[in-house]
């Protein structure tokens, strides 16, 4: 895990959280997880992130 994680209060209505979980659990991951995949991978798509290595599963990005 990267050293610098920062922890945050978010705020989501029980549909939007159901979803979540069960996206997570299709893709083996925590909703911790998941959400910090989508959010590196909507920064990367926008080019607000430079491609790093994925420190979530532990590839490389493609």
């Amino acid at each position: 895990m990267a050293k610098d994680k920062k922890s945050f209060v978010l705020r989501i209505n029980s549909e939007t959280m159901s979803a979540l979980e069960k996206w997570a659990a299709d893709e083996f991951r925590s909703v911790n997880g998941q959400v910090e995949f989508l959010i590196t991978e909507a920064l990367k798509k926008t080019g607000r992130l430079r491609c790093v290595t994925d420190s979530l599963d532990g590839v490389n990005d493609r």
